[in-house]
């Protein structure tokens, strides 16, 4: 076997896609965890793979299918966050074009040092369910509420605090991601 191969980086970074498709301005969503999983997956920027995060005990699982925002930086670090509301769960690493609802407004960490950690909530462009909602308060108090207590158990499952701001409505999640496409850029 004469020459040695050079390997060639084969994997997509789906973190650089536009945020918003360029045709009709829709924001795409590339899924992490779909509905119904226990296992919480993430992509991993370094190596270009989704990894598994960590599982879930039993009787919890991921209410709606969880993703990021590709091209955008929250004040954690890491992606915008959105939850999707749709009728079945997507795939690790499917791409979904949505519309934004709304933002539940978090904080966690302990008492020194505590940063943001929000959650866009979308609507998937192709599902029949959620179809008529326009803003997070559609949904009803209750539903709202059930949302954002999973957070709450999500974060407590580290022993680190996650304290509920409130839910806006889609014109606040809009400037979320405009800020962290603001922040990506500046990377």
């Amino acid at each position: 076997m004469g020459k040695k191969k050079k390997l060639r980086k084969t994997l997509s970074n789906p973190s650089l896609l536009a945020p918003f498709n360029e045709k009709d301005g829709i924001l795409q969503v590339v899924i992490e965890t779909p509905k119904g999983s226990r296992n919480k997956y993430a992509f991993d920027q370094e190596q270009k793979v989704f990894t598994l995060k960590k599982v879930l005990p039993a009787g919890m699982a991921f209410p709606y299918d969880f993703g990021f925002v590709p091209s955008t930086v929250a004040e954690d670090g890491d992606p915008v966050d959105v939850l999707i509301l749709m009728d079945e769960p997507a795939f690790v690493g499917c791409l979904m074009e949505c519309r934004m609802v709304g933002i539940i407004e978090g904080q966690q960490g302990k008492k020194k040092k505590q940063l943001r950690n929000d959650r866009i909530v979308a609507i998937a462009e192709q599902n029949y369910s959620f179809a008529d909602i326009q803003h997070v308060n559609d949904l009803g108090k209750k539903f709202v509420e059930e949302l954002e207590q999973f957070f709450v158990n999500y974060h407590a499952l580290d022993e680190d605090k996650y304290r509920i701001l409130g839910a806006k409505g889609p014109s606040t999640a809009k400037q979320k991601v405009r800020s962290g496409m603001r922040a990506f850029s500046k990377k």
